[in-house]
């Protein structure tokens, strides 16, 4: 069953809750970090994304980013920035994106649990990645940003969560991106108790939804830590990670596009005729055509939009892997037509998240930066369970969440 359990967070006072929270590190480059946190000395980026700080020019993974990552963590706590809280205890997030909520637990998620497939994964992981977060864990002696876990949804502990959000919530603010969020400490030492039993219970896994580069590099640093200390009980805070446990039936997962650089020295005619072996083509002229179904997908090529039905016989929708739109696509026609055969090396595609729309992939193509682009129907919660259940991984930039996790607002300490 789950290990979940309270601590003491270090937190930033309400009043800077939301100027010193902000996206995940991974979702911006440097130039995009410096603009978001221009004039905001308390942005939490000047600790997730030191290299702000440093010289132009300066390696993202040199020691001297991460001793200013450093410097600035312990700033932020001289200046009361950042405050621990006296007990340890369960926190609440919720956020809130076009009238849809979605309430998560934030909580210590166990190292051991990772190593013995209670907590599941459905996507590989790079070493080079792991290791940086793996020396920012290190260096800072905290996770300084949670990861992004689910459950199969448990009546006790929706009914509790409910409770909690009747009162007043710590920090209640909307973020640039127009995304509401409110955050509520569980003060009430029963409540606490009862969420830790519910999950030992009745939570018998949880999965990895985003956030599989921290939750490895977490995981990595609690056995490492480990292995260091001759006098281990296994209740040291190291052996403990943070992550925002939300119910599966509350998530939704957006549509995760395709651009393509060149069509493998085809034409766009003979492109067209050869989409034609896998799937039905539809012209839809001007119009933008955002898919509306399993095996349904759209193509913008030529200034045009196409709507494509992938043709019975190129999936297998008794296999986890091969009902994915992503398979098809990859098989069918990055793979089979255009040769692209690693999507995770080859520069010749790139990925959007659905949150930028079907115009951010029409504008690159019409400026001629990309050739093609295709818009895929989202991958359901329940086919990111089937797959993490039997053990498979999805293919890459398969899923996108969003609203994406603020950081800053907890933060765990590994001592």
């Amino acid at each position: 069953m789950a290990v979940v359990k309270p601590f003491r967070g270090l937190r930033p006072p309400a009043h800077l809750a939301s100027v010193l929270s902000c996206l995940p590190y991974d979702v911006m480059n440097s130039e995009e970090a410096a603009q978001m946190a221009a004039g905001k000395p308390e942005s939490l980026l000047h600790i997730t994304r030191a290299e702000i700080d440093c010289a132009p020019g300066t390696d993202l993974h040199s020691e001297k980013v991460y001793q200013q990552s450093l410097a600035n963590f312990k700033a932020f706590q001289e200046k009361a920035w950042l405050q621990k809280d006296e007990e340890a205890c369960f926190y609440v997030y919720a956020q809130t994106m076009d009238g849809r909520t979605q309430y998560g637990l934030v909580a210590r998620a166990a190292c051991e649990d990772y190593f013995n497939g209670v907590i599941k994964k459905h996507e590989l992981t790079r070493p080079d990645k792991e290791e940086d977060r793996m020396v920012h864990i290190r260096t800072n002696n905290a996770n300084l940003e949670p990861v992004f876990f689910s459950y199969k949804a448990v009546p006790e502990i929706d009914a509790l969560v409910a409770a909690v959000v009747q009162g007043k919530a710590e920090y209640d603010f909307t973020s640039d991106e127009g995304f509401r969020h409110q955050f509520w400490v569980v003060w009430d030492r029963e409540v606490n108790h009862q969420l830790e039993q519910l999950f030992a219970q009745k939570v018998p896994c949880t999965y990895v939804a985003d956030g599989h580069h921290r939750t490895a590099a977490a995981a990595r640093i609690g056995a490492e830590r480990r292995a260091a200390n001759p006098h281990h009980t296994g209740e040291e805070a190291y052996n403990y990670f943070m992550a925002v446990h939300f119910p599966d039936q509350q998530l939704a997962i957006i549509d995760y596009n395709r651009l393509i650089k060149d069509l493998n020295e085809l034409s766009e005619s003979d492109f067209i005729i050869a989409l034609g072996r896998s799937f039905e083509v539809y012209p839809m002229g001007n119009t933008p055509f955002k898919p509306r179904a399993l095996h349904e997908f759209g193509l913008y090529l030529g200034h045009k939009w196409y709507r494509l039905v992938a043709r019975k016989g190129t999936y297998n929708d008794n296999d986890p892997i091969g009902a994915l739109d992503v398979t098809i696509l990859s098989k069918q026609v990055l793979e089979r037509i255009l040769d692209i055969q690693d999507q995770r090396t080859s520069q010749r595609i790139d990925f959007v998240g659905g949150i930028r729309g079907l115009e951010a992939l029409q504008q690159r193509v019409d400026s001629g930066e990309m050739k093609a682009a295709f818009a895929l129907y989202p991958v359901s919660m329940d086919q990111l369970i089937r797959i993490a259940d039997t053990g498979n991984i999805m293919p890459p930039k398969t899923t996108w969440f969003e609203p994406k996790l603020r950081s800053g607002l907890v933060i765990h300490e590994l001592e």
